[in-house]
């Protein structure tokens, strides 16, 4: 095997510029689908960034009813839904996938809430001790909430950067008053998302454009009277395993809290939203792929092409092994193996073509590119194959010639 490969080095080094031009269709066929693939990935992780956020791995599991998210307003708990316990957080937060679990409640601008002569339009939060950790919030400055603002009811508020600029403006908010449905909340904190990319992602995760409060959970029924379902945010132990989470979650919650068939708590899939959107750019890319791999069944038929004119070349040299005692099966596995090389040659070039024509296209369009390695090992092999499939017609027809007219030839 190894004196085949050297021959084949040899035979492709003789005649350098043939070579070259045969491997040329394999080259291009390669680099164009190396270049695609690493399109779609790259687009696939910026579809999951843009959507998800990198490094935001919280899911929430909302009550549902109908398949529809249920809309609190001003309803009291509904029948044949219990209130989750601590407990039963503490079980939830140790389930596959889940690193962190966090109830809440929320209102979607709520009324009645001020600071001063400025009403407040966002999202309101009744958070319990766990949410920001889970939820992946830092206090920028003030405090965060503490367990005796919790046991004592304490009528305090946390607030995000949003919210400091449009009802304080430009004041510092901390020790600053918010009326919430008549009852006065103290800010002592203003909060934001530890990782954000771009401004899609922080309205995304505060929910809406003009800002979000927190007051703490034990604190919901003095701002609304009663008791209400809450929602979980579950903190998945990577973005992959988002799905899982809040199936699990999901699933937990409407055996230990539903009863009836009423109302659900269903997982705010956005991992399976990026899915999608993915499955979408994919499957438009893969038409392309295909048009790409038809270059390399006409880089093969070079290949075929090239090696019938080494046979006919060689066609003294061929006899001279077969008088001397070569088996057909020798000659067959050395043009077997130099049109292999021939080809893998041509696909590592075509990968390196590949590789600067992605990032190329990254630089000058903007484009994002991810380079996949799997993909890269795939091409090598597959263009090996392209090598030993149209090599074999030559390789045959090497072997079967008959050593007395091959030796007359000129």
């Amino acid at each position: 095997m190894l004196e085949n490969i050297n021959l084949a080095f040899q035979g492709v080094w003789s005649h350098k510029l043939r070579s070259f031009l045969t491997m040329l269709g394999i080259i291009i066929g390669i680099a164009a689908i190396i270049t695609i693939v690493s399109t779609i990935q790259g687009t696939n992780e910026q579809i999951k960034e843009n959507l998800i956020g990198a490094g935001n791995n919280v899911v929430r599991v909302q009550l549902t009813q109908d398949g529809n998210q249920v809309e609190l307003g001003y309803m009291a708990l509904p029948q044949g839904v219990s209130v989750i316990t601590e407990e039963m957080r503490d079980e939830m937060s140790k389930l596959d996938s889940v690193a962190d679990v966090a109830l809440y409640h929320q209102r979607q601008w709520p009324d009645g809430v001020y600071v001063g002569n400025n009403s407040f339009s966002g999202n309101l939060y009744g958070i319990d001790s766990h949410y920001l950790a889970a939820a992946d919030y830092a206090v920028n400055y003030g405090r965060g909430f503490s367990a005796s603002d919790f046991a004592a009811c304490r009528k305090v508020a946390l607030i995000d950067t949003k919210t400091a600029q449009s009802l304080f403006q430009g004041e510092n908010p901390i020790g600053g008053t918010m009326e919430i449905s008549g009852e006065p909340f103290t800010v002592v904190g203003v909060i934001s998302p530890r990782v954000i990319n771009n401004l899609n992602d922080y309205y995304m995760y505060t929910g809406n454009t003009s800002g979000t409060v927190f007051i703490p959970d034990s604190c919901w029924p003095i701002v609304y009277r009663y008791d209400e379902p809450q929602s979980v945010a579950v903190r998945a132990t990577s973005t992959n395993d988002m799905t899982t989470a809040g199936n699990n979650v999901a699933e937990y919650l409407n055996g230990h809290v539903i009863s009836g068939d009423t109302f659900k708590y269903q997982s705010k899939d956005l991992l399976e939203q990026a899915s999608q959107l993915q499955s979408l750019s994919e499957s438009s890319n893969k038409q392309l792929i295909w048009i790409a791999a038809i270059s390399l069944v006409v880089g093969g038929i070079g290949v075929m092409n090239i090696m019938l004119v080494s046979v006919t070349e060689r066609t003294r040299e061929i006899g001279l092994k077969i008088a001397i005692g070569a088996q057909q099966s020798r000659i067959r596995w050395q043009f077997l193996t130099e049109a292999a090389v021939l080809t893998s040659m041509g696909g590592i070039l075509g990968v390196g073509c590949g590789i600067g024509l992605a990032e190329m296209m990254s630089h000058v369009m903007s484009t994002p590119v991810a380079i996949s390695v799997p993909a890269c090992i795939i091409a090598v092999a597959f263009s090996m194959c392209i090598g030993v499939v149209f090599g074999f017609v030559p390789a045959v027809k090497a072997s079967k010639l008959n050593p007395i007219e091959a030796l007359r030839r000129e």
